[in-house]
Parts: structure tokens; C-alpha cells; sequence
């Protein structure tokens, strides 16, 4: 008995702990590690700008901010790469001003305010891209910015780069939304390929009579989003450390997600980026992770052939599938700082 009471007191003791650091964790402040830099003016900050009547929050950080803008456009079209920045952009600091943008409906700026829905769609969120790029302009007195546009982050980079090539040095796509009906196709044949070799004759069966809308789950049970993971969980997991979200904020991704995905109107342009946007006025390189079947490599690389460009290249990631600088941290990095050095 004495034994049983003992055990009791330690699970409460320990349930108290959980508690207590749960609590903690969920009123602990967003903040960002300071930085650093001998001889230099460096930065890093939380902010937040009012773009389009909306006040939306970019984290920038720097050891120089005499360095070149580096602003990354985020996918989803909800889903933030703020929450990931921990995990790879740390080695850029030292060359580029970095900005990370949690778009309208996405990750911060969502939790701050949520968007009017007829808000939530292609030419708003690139008005706003437009009036960041000129706020930061003016702030760090620079005359072009680089672009990083991931999965719709470089739908909306494709059509910005193309609108105005003078706001950029050069661009660099990852994961590039080429064609959505051709990217259907490859996953779906992908997807099957992978129930075929698993023996999945259910799945087969539901393929065939078009009982699967939506593949996001096969692609990650089959490594087609995270070569290396048949969840999102890392991702998530990832997210949670991000020093820039409360733990409200990080739980609320999931919202903010669905509230875009729902919401986002595509009226800019009328067809694929395949087939309306094969003109880049300035050098353009495309990061492709070759298990990548959110945004097919194949597909990728197709659409690279055709490009007409200043300057282009195509970089694999051979142990990468849709998120290569969360993938491949490092080899990113360096892969961004060799671009730098060519330009």
C-alpha cells in the first residue's frame, strides 16, 4: 500500500511538471537570438509592417545590414517558413540581410489578425509582396533584393519576377509550381507505382475509381514531401522550437493553413506557369529536390528547359524532396552563398 501511494505522489509529481512547463512554454514571449557583428551595424528583430491594410509580420536578421536583401516567400499558401528558419538560415546571416514573411492568413501575421477572406488571393498577396519590398528598400537603402520563392511562394515569385525584374538581382526558385493538372498525373502514377511495390491493392483500387481528392498524405506516407519521413511530424516538431513563435502561435499554424488554402483565389493568371511565364529578365536558378513529387522534379525540369533567362541553372538535391533547406540545411546554404559570390 505504502508502495502504491508512493507511485501515486511521483505520476502527480510529475503531471504537476508537465503542467507547469506546459503553462510556461504557452505565455513564454516570441523572441529572436540577438546577433552580433564586430565593425558592423547588425539586426534582429520580430516586426510588423502594415501591407495592404494588414499588419503582417517579417522577422529580419543580419550581422550586416549593408548585405544584400534575402526575402524568402513561403508555401502553403498558409504555411510559413518563419517557423523553420532556426533550422537552416543561421549561416546566411553573416552575408545577406534575411527576411522571412508571414504572408496574410499565414503563421503570425494570421495569429495578429485574421484577414478578411476576399482578401485571400493572388494579386493581393503580391501587392503586399511589392509594398514590403519597398519598405525594406528604403529602410536598408538597397537598390534590388534577392528572392527566394518555395512551392506558392515561387508561383507568387514567377509572376513578380516576370511583372517587375527591375525590384531584383536574381531568383531562386525551390520546389517551383509549374502546372497543376500535370503535377496530378505524376503524382497520382507515383502514388500508384508505390502501392504497386508495397502490395497496396486497396489503395490501387481507390486510385482507380478516383476515390482520392487530395494525395498530401500518400505523398508524405511514400517520402514524396519529406524524402526522409512518412509524416509531417518533423516539421511540426521543428516548428514548436522556432524561438520566433509563442506556443499558441505554433498551434495555430494549422488554422492559418486551412483558412488560406480554403479562401486563396488564383486571378492573375489564367493558365500554368508552364505555359504563361518562360521569360526571366535576370538570372534565375531553380533548387530541386529529386524526390520532390509535391512540385515533380520531372516536372521541374522540363519546365527548366524551356526557361529563356540571362543565366540559368537547375541545382538537385539528392537527399531532399520538397523542402531541400529543411532536408539538406547545409548544402543549401552554401549552394545560396556560391550564387551570391557568382553574381
Amino acid at each position: 500500500m505504502k508502495f502504491v501511494k508512493k507511485v501515486i505522489k511521483v505520476l502527480i509529481s510529475i503531471i504537476l511538471l508537465v503542467l507547469l512547463l506546459v503553462i510556461t512554454w504557452w505565455f513564454w514571449p516570441e523572441r529572436t537570438p540577438r546577433l552580433r557583428a564586430s565593425g558592423f551595424e547588425s539586426v534582429s528583430t520580430i516586426d510588423y509592417i502594415e501591407l495592404g491594410q494588414t499588419e503582417q509580420c517579417v522577422l529580419i536578421r543580419s550581422k550586416n545590414i549593408n548585405n544584400p536583401i534575402l526575402l524568402f516567400l513561403h508555401g502553403g499558401p498558409g504555411m510559413p517558413m518563419m517557423y523553420l528558419a532556426h533550422e537552416f538560415q543561421r549561416p546566411l546571416e553573416d552575408h545577406f540581410t534575411v527576411v522571412q514573411w508571414d504572408r496574410r492568413g499565414a503563421g503570425k501575421s494570421f495569429s495578429r489578425n485574421k484577414p478578411l477572406p476576399e482578401s485571400m488571393n493572388t494579386r493581393q498577396l503580391v501587392n503586399d509582396a511589392y509594398a514590403l519590398i519597398d519598405t525594406l528598400k528604403n529602410r536598408y537603402n538597397q537598390g534590388q533584393v534577392v528572392l527566394i520563392g518555395h512551392s506558392f511562394g515561387s508561383y507568387l515569385g514567377s509572376i513578380m519576377t516576370y511583372e517587375k525584374p527591375e525590384l531584383f538581382s536574381y531568383y531562386i526558385s525551390v520546389g517551383q509550381v509549374v502546372d497543376d493538372n500535370k503535377s496530378l498525373l505524376l503524382q497520382k502514377r507515383f502514388i500508384r507505382e508505390q502501392a504497386r511495390l508495397k502490395g497496396d491493392t486497396e489503395l490501387i483500387s481507390k486510385l482507380d475509381n478516383n476515390e482520392i481528392v487530395y494525395f498530401e498524405n500518400w505523398l508524405f506516407e511514400f517520402g514524396g514531401e519529406l524524402k526522409n519521413s512518412t509524416s509531417f511530424f518533423p516539421l511540426i516538431w521543428s516548428g514548436l522550437q522556432a524561438p520566433e513563435y509563442t506556443l499558441s502561435e505554433a498551434i495555430g499554424l494549422a488554422s492559418a493553413s486551412s483558412f488560406s488554402s480554403t479562401h486563396m483565389k488564383n486571378n492573375i493568371l489564367t493558365g500554368s506557369i508552364f505555359d504563361e511565364i518562360t521569360e526571366y529578365n535576370m538570372p534565375v536558378y531553380f533548387f530541386v529536390g529529386t524526390s520532390d513529387y509535391t512540385t515533380p522534379h520531372q516536372l521541374i525540369t522540363e519546365y527548366f528547359e524551356k526557361v529563356n533567362a540571362p543565366k540559368k541553372e537547375i541545382i538537385y538535391f539528392e537527399n531532399s524532396s520538397h523542402f531541400p533547406f529543411f532536408e539538406e540545411p547545409e548544402k543549401f546554404a552554401e549552394e545560396v552563398k556560391r550564387i551570391l559570390l557568382k553574381e
